[in-house]
């Protein structure tokens, strides 16, 4: 897994970049721009293209790289397992995360999905159907055990750095929040298990809509009580702490949200999801930085003119990691070109915590 020695070594090696580029993460430090594997089709051409992407952002300074056991129907998992044992940098130099939530296939999408689940995961008892959800989903303890399982072959691991349950508000369609919680509570139990026996490092939950949204939102989920289940997962496990680390939600120029909407009960009263986790300790990893590419083509005028960067994809970057509280933002990188780009973002300085307040003024 990644260390402190490593972490820091590799930051002493690129220093090249601004001074703010590399973050603390526990005791270790990583790069505030990270690789995302979400997108792309499930083809042996993506994947080496995907491949040669990570190795060249590894290499060049990021060493933040975030995927899903569901994403590419577990093709992404596996490219970055290759990529980092085949990168010329000390694995434990590297933060890889992953996610367990989505009912995942294997290399291409099924004949029949529907037969896929069942005989894979419904028949095994790998998962009981009441936990099902939309025929996708599930976060329940044994699910989530056996991903674990799953992606540490995928990646070619021995421990995950940073493991996230995926996308929790999905089972809000079917089950009451009271319910969702005491699901996560459970599941937090096994994550404590797991990352005592060193399979996980430290894990968390990520969100599209769940920690964004207004307090009376059909899909909200309070961080103050996911907090309150974590600490009480790791004393009923027996841990002095609890491993729960990190957040991960969208971010961006047109989906600022998790700054903006105060949802989230604080110490003195309703906070932002960014600012709650900055006072709780969470670190937060944003997704959908440049909105899956659309922000690349183009950022609004007056947003642009308060950004640095030479092109339109490394200002929306630059503006995801200039949000108080935001440890790292994640960029969809499917190609060398790509990984050169976001790679240069960082040897602009973020904004400062006045000029990202002048961008909403």
């Amino acid at each position: 897994m990644a260390t402190r020695e490593a972490t820091w070594a590799y930051r002493d090696d690129h220093d090249e970049f601004a001074r703010t580029f590399y973050r603390r993460f526990g005791d270790g430090v990583v790069s505030s721009i990270g690789i995302g594997t979400y997108l792309g089709d499930p083809t042996d051409e993506r994947d080496a293209s995907y491949h040669d992407a990570i190795v060249t952002a590894l290499e060049s300074g990021i060493n933040v790289v975030d995927t899903a056991i569901n994403y590419r129907h577990q093709r992404s998992e596996r490219v970055v397992g290759d990529a980092v044992a085949d990168a010329d940098v000390d694995r434990k130099a590297i933060a890889v995360a992953t996610k367990g939530g989505f009912i995942p296939f294997d290399g291409a999408r099924p004949t029949d999905p529907g037969a896929f689940v069942r005989s894979e995961y419904l028949d095994t008892g790998i998962v009981d159907r009441d936990d099902l959800v939309a025929g996708q989903h599930c976060i329940a303890p044994d699910y989530i055990d056996d991903q674990i399982d799953r992606s540490l072959t995928n990646l070619g691991l021995d421990t995950i750095d940073l493991y996230y349950v995926h996308n929790p508000e999905t089972q809000l369609k079917v089950n009451s929040r009271e319910a969702v919680y005491d699901q996560l509570e459970a599941t937090f139990e096994q994550l404590e298990e797991r990352a005592a026996a060193g399979d996980i490092n430290q894990y968390g939950v990520a969100t599209w809509e769940a920690f964004r949204v207004p307090a009376d939102h059909d899909s909200h989920l309070s961080l103050p009580e996911i907090v309150e289940r974590a600490r009480a997962a790791a004393e009923t496990v027996g841990n002095a702490a609890t491993h729960l680390r990190a957040i991960q939600l969208p971010f961006n120029v047109a989906m600022a949200d998790a700054f903006t909407v105060e949802s989230h009960d604080g110490a003195e009263g309703p906070q932002s999801a960014l600012w709650f986790a900055h006072e709780a300790g969470l670190d937060v990893f944003t997704s959908a930085s440049i909105m899956q590419g659309q922000l690349a083509a183009e950022l609004p005028d007056d947003v642009a003119a308060k950004l640095s960067g030479e092109t339109s994809a490394q200002r929306a970057i630059n503006f995801a990691r200039s949000a108080p509280g935001v440890t790292c933002s994640l960029v969809g990188t499917g190609s060398v070109e790509h990984a050169r780009e976001n790679v240069d973002a960082g040897r602009y300085e973020p904004l400062g915590a006045d000029a990202f307040d002048a961008v909403f003024e």
